[in-house]
């Protein structure tokens, strides 16, 4: 741990102090550059850890303080991340929202915060804007840009982490962390059948969403395994609210042979279909199983409490605001080699099921 000296007026340091120190003056004194100067002071990895010593040192013995403009002129950053949600209302994003925030808050960066409430249009505008405010990097959730809207992301100019969206694209401008739809909704379907159910729904989400299209296809591919013969009617739209689920667990339910159990693309959709099996005075899970994705907070509080595939969020969050640090902290972003990210869910079996 690293602590600078008082400086007394009247001393010579006193004087030099008078003159404003620089992150340039802290460089030339140390023989590196100036974007090494400013990785050390905010404990970058990216540093070897004797130099990040000596330049903290130098740093005190010179009486530098920091200046968030003059430092993002030397190093043509803002040290800021914008992040696109799809709903400040959606309790999935709150999780991944604090990683964000508590990683950003250690490496001296600043979050600000846009809502795109699902709207792809909105969404670009958001992105847009941020980048206009001169944010190093911008790290967006349940995003369809980076498949369908590449070209804005070339034009935009600027990296884009993206949570919770499979980019068949992503390379020099795109990155993503997401979980594996596919194994957690296997996982999923598994359980259920593992009860004994072989009529199984699901209830999907906003269309076009990459999370839905693997999360249908684990589902289908967890039947395949155990012989089960897929039906298309018991796949219902939704749109990832607790009003879709109620209507799509209408639909189901008044089907003349309604499922058994129900797979549901998020938390917020099973806690719909609960609510209209309450309405119909149907018995969870004795007349119907449901199992939903996410594991947010509600689940556990609803009653009976939801079974779930559970999704690390914060971890998510944690690891999408490195990867953006990683990105902003490079030159040369062509000789940067970042992997795309994929996180496993895990199945949390509560009453529900």
């Amino acid at each position: 741990m690293h602590t600078c000296a008082i400086i007394h007026p009247g001393s010579s340091n006193w004087v030099r102090s008078m003159k404003k120190v620089s992150i340039k003056d802290i460089a030339r004194a140390a023989g590196v550059s100036h974007s090494t100067v400013s990785r050390a002071l905010r404990d970058s990895h990216l540093v070897n850890v004797d130099t990040k010593a000596r330049i903290k040192d130098l740093a005190c013995e010179m009486g530098y303080s920091p200046d968030d403009r003059a430092r993002s002129l030397v190093t043509g950053r803002s040290y800021t991340v914008g992040v696109v949600v799809t709903s400040i209302a959606d309790p999935f994003v709150a999780e991944v929202v604090q990683g964000v925030e508590s990683t950003a808050h250690d490496h001296g960066y600043t979050v600000i915060l846009s809502s795109s409430n699902s709207e792809p249009e909105r969404e670009i505008a958001a992105v847009e804007m941020l980048r206009a405010k001169r944010v190093d990097c911008v790290i967006v959730t349940s995003s369809r840009i980076g498949a369908l809207y590449l070209e804005h992301l070339e034009r935009i100019g600027g990296p884009v982490v993206l949570i919770n969206n499979h980019n068949e694209q992503s390379g020099h401008y795109t990155y993503t962390v997401t979980v594996d739809n596919r194994h957690g909704s296997f996982l999923a379907t598994s359980h259920l059948i593992q009860l004994g159910h072989h009529r199984i729904a699901y209830i999907a989400g906003p269309a076009d969403h990459s999370s839905d299209t693997d999360r249908k296809a684990g589902y289908r591919q967890s039947l395949r395994k155990q012989g089960i013969p897929y039906d298309p009617t018991l796949i219902v739209p939704g749109d990832g609210r607790y009003a879709g689920g109620m209507h799509a667990a209408g639909r189901l339910l008044n089907m003349s042979e309604p499922p058994s159990a129900v797979f549901c693309y998020n938390d917020m959709t099973a806690i719909g279909v609960l609510q209209a099996a309450r309405e119909a005075n149907i018995s969870v899970p004795g007349d119907l199983a449901v199992i939903g994705f996410d594991d947010i907070p509600f689940a556990s509080y609803v009653s009976p409490s939801l079974t779930t595939i559970n999704q690390p969020k914060r971890e998510m969050g944690l690891l999408a605001i490195e990867m953006t640090l990683n990105v902003s902290e490079v030159d040369d972003r062509a000789d940067l080699e970042l992997s795309d990210i994929v996180v496993k869910g895990e199945l949390v079996i509560r009453e529900s099921t």
